[in-house]
């Protein structure tokens, strides 16, 4: 089965082609940060009508470079949720609409899936069961894995997602959106030493996060520094820091819990190279997605979808989003079913 794949669920457009037989085919991703960045963030609305702009183009685009017609088509995966309403709804009509005209099946995707399955995606995907660590901009959270929809949250952030911490205190030192590549870049050039961030929540069992008073220390500590380039690296190399050390010493705890060693680090924020570094430390086997599938992306949303397609699931014609979606809610897919997840 071909599964055109479509991701819509905040300020990227993506769109793929996933072929159960040969892989991935083709993929294209239009980002919006260039015009969300003299906002200082993403603004819902412009994110809506720039999604209406690009969506159907993109999709040309990767129909040629599957050098696939329409007819070959056999489904659509759209990210149903979660994500900002008008930006999801823009995927979920014009997949709705493609299937409806091609009659072919669809089937709504949650966006936190696609990341957690974009591993799969790479030539050495991890086994079941492991535990996954999601950081993106609105989600932080580690969860069990025992299979394709089977998941157990272990643990999530109470406040500020690692991302939004991020975004925030790059907005705090006056750097540029989106804050975590800014963060990372000028963390390079800061002393480790100058500063000593707190590890919050570390010494309290159980495996939530809390990453709001870390973004408060932040700032009293940049109102009580020099207002210099130098104070501004030094606080942003304490502050990746002190994200990463907590990210390291709960995924350690996830793993004493479970039992499991394996560990899937997955999201946006899983592309920052101080953070991959951090987690070479870990005793344990660590996956992530190629740099380009760790932000939104339609790839993910075509494979997670294929495996659902396959398993049988469908969605009827009414328009359906949903911008908040419990992924424990998921149904299971399991090989009882004839479905291998290595598709």
């Amino acid at each position: 089965m071909r599964v055109l794949g479509i991701e819509t669920s905040c300020d990227e457009t993506g769109v793929a082609i996933y072929d159960t037989e040969q892989g991935l085919l083709s993929h294209a991703l239009f980002s919006q940060i260039d015009m969300h960045a003299r906002y200082g963030g993403v603004v819902p609305e412009l994110a809506s009508r720039d999604h209406i702009r690009r969506i159907v183009p993109l999709i040309q685009e990767v129909l040629e470079g599957a050098r696939t017609h329409s007819k070959e088509i056999g489904g659509i995966a759209y990210t149903e949720g979660p994500g900002l309403i008008g930006a999801l709804l823009v995927g979920v009509s014009v997949a709705r609409s493609l299937a409806w005209t091609w009659q072919i099946p669809s089937v709504g995707v949650h966006h936190m899936e696609g990341h957690l399955l974009a591993c799969m995606l790479e030539e050495e995907p991890p086994e079941f069961p492991f535990v996954t660590l999601l950081v993106s901009g609105g989600h932080t959270q580690l969860v069990k894995v025992d299979g394709v929809g089977q998941y157990q949250i272990l643990g999530e952030s109470l406040d500020d997602a690692v991302g939004e911490a991020f975004d925030k205190t790059a907005k705090l030192l006056g750097l540029p959106y989106p804050g975590g590549p800014a963060v990372e870049k000028i963390a390079l050039e800061g002393d480790p030493g100058r500063y000593d961030f707190p590890r919050p929540m570390v010494n309290r069992p159980g495996l939530d996060f809390s990453f709001s008073g870390l973004k408060t220390f932040a700032r009293n500590t940049w109102e009580s520094a020099e207002k210099d380039h130098q104070s501004k690296a030094d606080i942003a190399c304490a502050f990746s820091e002190a994200v990463f050390d907590t990210l390291f010493i709960k995924c350690k705890r996830a793993f004493k819990e479970t039992g499991i060693q394996n560990l899937v680090v997955a999201g946006g924020v899983s592309a920052n190279k101080q953070l991959r570094e951090r987690f070479k430390k870990l005793d344990s086997k660590v996956y992530y997605p190629r740099p380009e599938f760790c932000t939104d992306n339609g790839a993910m949303i075509a494979y997670a979808g294929s495996l659902r397609l396959m398993a049988g699931e469908r969605k009827g014609l009414a328009f359906q989003a949903q911008p908040r979606w419990m992924m424990e809610s998921l149904g299971a897919i399991n090989k009882f079913q004839g479905i291998s997840y290595r598709l």
